[in-house]
């Protein structure tokens, strides 16, 4: 269950939000002033922040402001609803780190959307890093060579020529060749420079005992 804070010290804009949310399966919590919110936040994280912006002591814009600059609240949704509907606080409600800017009076329904989009990005952008994580720290397939074949695989990746090849490895540069014919056939490539792009998209990295 996904849970929305939010953070107004309207007690009936309080009570007719938190209707309509759990009615839409969310969790609910509430905060009266952006201090409040801020330490409630950091008990009990929410999945999307709904903040007035004109409250008691600290307001929307400075907490929103501290929300961002805080641990763990540099990502979640967060949605202003003010009646402060002019350009400039629009604006300066962006600028602060809002996601999005309602202005009351406030179509319960468009709130309800927005919350719901909010999460979906929100879910989609953790997915995304996560698949990113993975695809950085996963240890590539092992290469389909001999192992004269993936000396010479090396040797190439490293940018050397048939004949210092060769030399390196102590080979013939006829059989150097045939190494690197039979490489090409199994990656299924054209050329050395392939070879090289195959190597550093696919995440292979020169082994230390290779390096010249």
């Amino acid at each position: 269950m996904n849970t929305v804070l939010i953070v107004d010290d309207d007690p009936t804009l309080q009570i007719a939000l938190t209707r309509r949310l759990q009615a839409q399966g969310f969790a609910v919590m509430i905060a009266t002033s952006g201090q409040e919110a801020l330490q409630l936040w950091h008990t009990t994280p929410a999945d999307v922040v709904v903040s007035d912006v004109v409250m008691p002591g600290m307001n929307g814009f400075e907490f929103c402001h501290q929300l961002r600059s805080s641990p763990g609240g540099e990502m979640v949704p967060f949605i202003f609803l003010s009646s402060l509907g002019e350009l400039n606080n629009r604006v300066q409600g962006h600028l602060m780190g809002a996601d999005d800017y309602l202005v009351k009076p406030f179509s319960a329904h468009e709130l309800i959307a927005k919350v719901k989009g909010a999460i979906a990005r929100s879910q989609r952008l953790r997915s995304a890093l996560v698949r990113m994580v993975e695809q950085t720290t996963a240890q590539p397939a092992p290469l389909p060579f001999t192992p004269a074949e993936e000396r010479v695989f090396w040797e190439v990746v490293q940018g050397f020529t048939n004949k210092q090849i060769g030399e390196h490895l102590f080979l013939s540069p006829r059989t150097v060749q045939t190494h690197l014919s039979s490489i090409l056939t199994k990656l299924k490539l054209e050329n050395r420079s392939q070879i090289v792009r195959f190597a550093f998209e696919q995440g292979y990295r020169i082994p230390e005992e290779s390096e010249k």
